[in-house]
This record gives structure tokens, sequence and C-alpha cells, in this order.
């Protein structure tokens, strides 16, 4: 798991290097198409056994995956990576949110205390960086909450396809929708957004390495993130993958970041812990 997390903040830091040469919207495109390289060939090496059945339920994880990447690279771009690791993996916060609302599971108090601890982080995340302008702070949270969303519908494809197949969804997915938007964009005049409405753009020089380190780490933390879960213990791998954030600082002050002063260092803290705190406690109910 702490080379999955490893995998996860070497492709923000690969994303973070191409700022003012990509948009997120072409990085989103780029990212998957290294991804489908790699994966497909082994599809048809060695063909998927599934049931299937839930073809509109694999179709939407996918979408909200994609969407879920858009946001994540979007607050790469534009705010520090450590920030943007803490906002995507309020998802945790946000599962326990919605199991309760959508699924009715409840896990008593401290689930509860968790999920305004991790609250009390996004706030004081947000107010060290009100100099930003809010719909940064937003799209990460949007990002949370639709990881999240992705999350909770790929627990409920586990038993219908091979995990491949729910890969290949989310890389299709992410590929398709990139293209839409520039046909959108060429054929009709409207301006491209850097984000959801793109234009082309071919790589140049060294920016080649970069987008294959930006697919390539992705793959190697889906890799890893599979192999973690197949062993015992589930809760303790789920809490170490939250050295993405660590790793993701220090990654992001290399690349010219700076340090998160104390108000912002205590709730990525606060995230972290309530993270940790929701994982363990579900795993633990899951095996008793």
């Amino acid at each position: 798991m702490l080379l999955a997390a490893l995998g996860f903040s070497i492709m923000g830091g690969a994303a973070k290097s191409l700022k003012g040469s990509f948009t997120a919207g072409q990085l989103v495109f780029y990212r998957n198409l290294v991804g489908l390289i790699v994966l497909v060939p082994g599809l048809f090496i060695k063909k998927p056994v599934q049931p299937g059945g839930k073809f509109l339920r694999l179709a939407f994880r996918g979408i909200m995956g994609s969407i879920a990447l858009y946001t994540l690279l979007y607050c790469i771009l534009h705010i520090p990576l450590g920030t943007a690791m803490s906002y995507n993996l309020t998802s945790a916060i946000f599962i326990a949110i919605f199991s309760f609302f959508l699924f009715g599971e409840y896990h008593g108090l401290i689930v509860l205390f968790a999920v305004l601890l991790g609250f009390t982080g996004m706030l004081l995340i947000y107010q060290p960086n009100m100099h930003l302008p809010w719909y940064y702070h937003l799209t990460g949270l949007i990002s949370g909450i639709v990881s999240a969303i992705a999350y909770l519908t790929l627990g409920r494809l586990a038993g219908y396809y091979d995990p491949r197949v729910i890969v290949l969804s989310f890389l299709l997915s992410g590929f398709l929708l990139p293209l839409i938007s520039m046909a959108i964009h060429y054929s009709t005049g409207i301006t491209a957004d850097g984000l959801f409405i793109i234009e082309w753009r071919w790589p140049e020089g060294r920016e080649w390495l970069s987008l294959a380190i930006l697919g390539l780490a992705a793959l190697f933390g889906q890799y890893f993130v599979t192999r973690a879960y197949g062993a015992d213990k589930a809760g303790i791998v789920s809490s170490i993958g939250y050295a993405n954030i660590v790793f993701s600082v220090f990654i992001g002050m290399a690349l010219g970041d700076a340090f998160p002063d104390w108000i912002s260092l205590t709730g990525i803290l606060c995230i972290i812990s309530s993270g940790i705190i929701i994982s363990l406690v579900k795993r633990k109910a899951v095996a008793s």
C-alpha cells in the first residue's frame, strides 16, 4: 500500500510538472491513453471470465471515476499537491455519509466523530488558502464526493466483472470524454475551458516522458492497491494509503510548493485521522 501511495503521488507530481503546458482535460486524455495501451493487450492475452449483466452500473462507475480524475488533476494544477490529495482523500468521509443515508449503514458514534473531524480538517485547509479562488476549493470537494460515489459503485461491481474490465471502464470513459469534448470544441466553436471542453495539443520534447510517467505511475498505484487489498488486515492497509498525502506534500515541495503552514497541516492531519478511524472501524465491523 505504501508503494501504491507512492505511485499515485508520483502521478500527481508528473501532472504538476506539466502545469502551464497542458490543461486538466488534456492530462486526463493522455493519462488514460497510456493506461489503455498497457491494459488492452493483456485482456486479449488472458480473456476475462465474468458473469456481467450490470453494464449501466459499469458505465456509471467509469464516468464517475473520470469526473473524479478531471477534478483531481484540475486541483493539482492550481493548488499545492498535498492539499489537492487531501481533498481527494476526503472520499472516506463521504463514503461513510452516503452509506448511512443510502444503505442504512451505521457504525456508531466513533465514525460520526471521525466525519466531523474530517470536515473540520477541510475547513482548516480552506481558511489559510483564502487567497486562492473559491472554485479551486469547491473542485477539490467535488473530487472527494465523486470519488466516494465511484468507490461505492466499485464495491457493487466486484462480483460481476473482472477487475481489469472495471479498470477498463474507467480508462475508456476517461479517453472518450476528452475526445467528445474536443469534437464539441472544433465543431461548434465553443471556447475551450481547460477542463471539460479542451483543444488538441501534441506533447513536445520531455513532455512525452512526463506524460508516460503520469500514466505508468497511475497504473503502478492501481496494481499495488489491488495487491494490498488482497492481503489480510484490510483496515490497516487502507489506513496506510493516507501516506499518499505525506508523499504528495514533499513531492509538491520539490516542485515548488511551500510547506503547509501549521493551520493547513493541522487540517491535513485531521483528514488523515478521520480516514484512518473510519476505515478501521468499518473493517472491524465487516470482520465481526
